[in-house]
């Protein structure tokens, strides 16, 4: 894929302004079909749907656009928007595998990528064994003659563990099995898996690709003959492709990611350093900072992180956690992250008191994401939240 400045991919690429009265913004193609001036037009429409306009199930001028510039930013040849994150995992999985087949993955992958793997794959006699990503020989020890893909979350949406993307991808290319990597936390702006050997990239675009937490919607990025094996069973059968309004609405959010990005950084940085500084918190998790624990591959293979983090709290009392989140103020408790507002999950919310394990760590662990508010604004709910927690 051609190297295009950023800056052009998202303002310019794909905006043949001429066809639609150079509109500055491109207009929603509102349409569910289109017509034809010929017998000759129309059979060859119905021959390669991937790259005509005939049913918007397939293809629409809005998706067109948006699909090249998000290939271009991933440095990848073709691109497939679908209508949620978990849409693009499960099409890219079953696209690729086989009864009979064998899955590895990382340990603790997305809660949907999990659930396929545990409950709808097995069903027809595929395998998954998990691995601790960080530890190349798991993935080799783990190869099996009727592997046939490998799915890593470089870096994981809590823990934030990370893969050596070039390592698992020579390890994969000298099997013959296909890798994939969910790129949500760091965008293709601050992550390009293609270019380490990955053959298919994710995302969910519902987070920064989108960025405004009004689209919910999915990414799938690499080369065109993927790209079209995927569109033309599991995209079309399952009529996963997003609408016309989503992707405008994508584009327009497109045209913020970088500035955005840099913000929401910036803001998780000064917010990390507070909360280092906090008696009531043990650890925290951020692939930027200077501690983390493999800050020498996230030097490798990634140029900047993103508003996520996370920390776990001292306490050991299930009561003084909830007293924590129950005390914010402006910090939303909601799912997902990459819009404007900053949010919080507890890992409490997932289970019961009876459940609660105080010296289980992952018990204690929040995730939060740093949003584009003023950092001093967010420092200061955070503290009114800790101060709600007795001792």
């Amino acid at each position: 894929m051609e190297n295009i400045p950023v800056s052009e991919i998202i303002n310019e690429l794909g905006e043949d302004r001429e066809r639609y009265f150079n509109a500055v913004a491109p207009p929603i193609f509102q349409t569910s079909n289109f017509a034809f001036e010929s017998v000759s037009d129309f059979r060859k429409a119905l021959k390669d749907e991937a790259s005509a306009f005939l049913y918007s199930r397939g293809n629409n001028p809005s998706l067109a656009i948006l699909q090249k510039k998000l290939a271009a930013l991933s440095h990848a040849e073709a691109c497939l928007v679908l209508n949620s994150g978990a849409g693009a995992i499960f099409v890219s999985v079953l696209a690729n595998v086989k009864s009979g087949d064998h899955i590895i993955s990382v340990e603790n992958p997305y809660s949907w990528a999990k659930k396929m793997f545990d409950n709808v794959l097995p069903r027809f006699g595929i395998t998954t064994t998990y691995v601790d990503g960080r530890d190349m020989t798991e993935f080799k020890k783990s190869i099996r003659p009727n592997t046939t893909l490998i799915y890593l979350e470089s870096p994981n949406s809590w823990t934030f563990y990370l893969q050596d993307l070039k390592a698992v991808a020579d390890l994969a290319k000298q099997h013959h099995i296909v890798t994939i990597c969910d790129n949500s936390y760091c965008t293709p702006l601050y992550q390009k898996p293609i270019d380490l050997g990955i053959d298919i990239t994710l995302q969910s675009a519902t987070k920064y690709i989108n960025g405004h937490s009004d689209v919910v919607a999915g990414v799938l990025c690499g080369t065109k003959a993927m790209m079209g094996k995927i569109f033309i069973s599991e995209y079309m059968n399952l009529g996963i492709g997003t609408t016309p309004f989503n992707a405008w609405l994508m584009v327009r959010g497109l045209r913020t990611l970088q500035v955005r990005m840099e913000r929401v950084s910036q803001n998780a940085a000064k917010v990390v350093e507070f909360l280092k500084t906090r008696n009531e918190v043990e650890s925290v998790s951020f692939p930027m900072d200077k501690d983390f624990p493999q800050k020498e591959l996230v030097q490798k293979q990634m140029t900047g992180g993103g508003g996520l983090l996370s920390f776990v709290l001292k306490t050991k009392d299930f009561n003084q956690i909830e007293s924590f989140c129950n005390g914010l103020n402006h910090i939303l408790m909601a799912v997902s992250w990459g819009g404007h507002e900053s949010l919080i999950i507890p890992a409490i919310s997932s289970i019961s008191p009876d459940e609660f394990h105080p010296e289980n760590p992952e018990h204690r662990r929040l995730r939060l994401y740093i949003g584009l508010e003023d950092p001093d604004y967010l420092t200061e709910d955070l503290k009114t939240g800790l101060s709600k927690m007795s001792y």
